[in-house]
């Protein structure tokens, strides 16, 4: 399902279902140290999911640590980006030059949380929503598309986005992200949406200038 919302030139992996067990290198084992077992499970079957990506990019058993931040670290000259969701998980990766940055991000198919679309959505956000279908749960998508620019976003400034710093406009599978602070080189990304399968995913693939 991933691929739906991929640029030509980016390799992905998704795994649905419970997570198969997978093993991890040492220098990832610090990321789960004192992990429940459902946790260690998720983080090393989306890493499995990286693995697979990137051994479609010619790299071999390459370990994906994750940093003091918790972001994962990605292999010299690759940038990339993991997500997981209860029964789904998925992770895609792409040459550094050239991709400044890749964000992708899945969620359960159903409305947001009663008070939380008022946290995450702009009044703008909000009332553009109100014209259009809730069985399509568009507010989960604009949700999602905001997860999917901060993971562009944070590797490249290092900096916290809020939610209400970025302004999301849906296509019918495409959508517009303006980013009210500067650090990117640019103040726009561009990214794609779909849904199926009981879930959303959102895709930002940033080229590199």
């Amino acid at each position: 399902m991933i691929e739906r919302v991929l640029p030509t030139g980016v390799e992905a992996a998704e795994h649905a279902g419970p997570p198969l067990p997978a093993p991890l290198h040492p220098s990832e084992e610090a990321g789960v140290a004192d992990a429940v077992p459902t946790r260690r499970a998720e983080y090393a079957a989306v890493r499995e999911c990286a693995r697979t990506a990137l051994r479609r990019l010619g790299l071999a058993d390459v370990a994906v640590p994750a940093g003091p931040d918790r972001a994962p670290v990605w292999p010299a000259g690759i940038v990339g980006s993991m997500t997981h969701v209860d029964g789904y998980r998925a992770a895609v990766v792409g040459r550094a030059a050239t991709w400044a940055g890749l964000g992708i991000d899945a969620e359960v198919h159903a409305p947001l949380p009663p008070g939380v679309a008022s946290v995450v959505l702009s009044e703008g956000e909000r009332a553009a929503l109100a014209r259009t279908d809730p069985a399509r749960c568009l507010d989960r998508v604009l949700f999602s598309a905001k997860e999917s620019v901060y993971k562009v976003w944070y590797p490249l400034t290092r900096s916290w986005l809020g939610f209400e710093d970025v302004d999301v406009r849906l296509g019918d599978d495409t959508f517009v992200a303006r980013i009210g602070r500067t650090g990117l080189g640019t103040d726009v990304l561009h990214g794609r949406w779909a849904v199926g399968d009981g879930l959303v995913v959102t895709a930002v693939a940033l080229a590199r200038a």
